[in-house]
């Protein structure tokens, strides 16, 4: 099992990266939370790792802190809610937004992650409860920003990471056309997540 993994981030593609640790370049799916403080390409970044193997796939998802694992694997467990679920669940909000909503039974909230109808937010508030702990968004181990790409090519990969993330197209495209031109692809995406959760 990997548990943890150390490299140069050679890309950013959201919502999957990919890691050169010791020459083996390994790809690995992150929640946009952890894609927010990812640092710029070709430096070094430290991940907490979530191994899955499947009879047609090994799959490496990573986090930017052990709460987001936990967070992760809590989310897993549940019937129904794969690795694909867990993470739009940990990009549409983080660790600890997600154990606040649990505790307060914010079933509108979780209601508005795409894949998460309303009974599946209540089973979510009902077996998760008091299994979540509140981090205070204990500091990552990866910190900085994305590099400056063309707005076109920005505007691309906040529509590509929407749609990996469960949106549709024409949900993708209304949320980033109130987006500024020059906004950079992290900030385009929690923009575009935000104004999303209030739709």
């Amino acid at each position: 099992m990997i548990g943890r993994i150390t490299g140069a981030l050679i890309e950013k593609q959201p919502p999957q990266i990919v890691v050169d640790a010791n020459g083996v370049g390994y790809e690995i799916d992150v929640p946009m939370s952890t894609f927010y403080v990812l640092p710029h390409l070709n430096e070094k970044v430290t991940l907490y790792t979530h191994h899955v193997v499947r009879e047609d796939a090994h799959l490496l998802f990573g986090f930017a802190t052990r709460a987001e694992r936990e967070t992760f694997r809590q989310l897993t467990k549940i019937s129904g809610i794969g690795p694909k679920i867990a993470l739009a669940i940990l990009s549409g909000m983080n660790a600890d937004e997600l154990a606040l909503a649990i505790a307060g039974e914010d079933v509108a909230r979780l209601s508005k992650i795409p894949g998460i109808g309303k009974k599946t937010a209540e089973r979510l508030v009902l077996e998760l409860r008091g299994k979540l702990s509140f981090d205070g968004g204990g500091a990552p181990l990866a910190a900085g920003s994305a590099l400056p790409a063309s707005p076109a090519s920005e505007r691309s990969d906040i529509i590509n990471a929407l749609l990996a993330l469960g949106y549709n197209d024409r949900e993708a495209a209304a949320a980033i056309k109130p987006l500024p031109a020059d906004v950079g692809v992290s900030e385009g995406i929690r923009l575009a997540l935000k104004s999303l959760a209030k739709s």
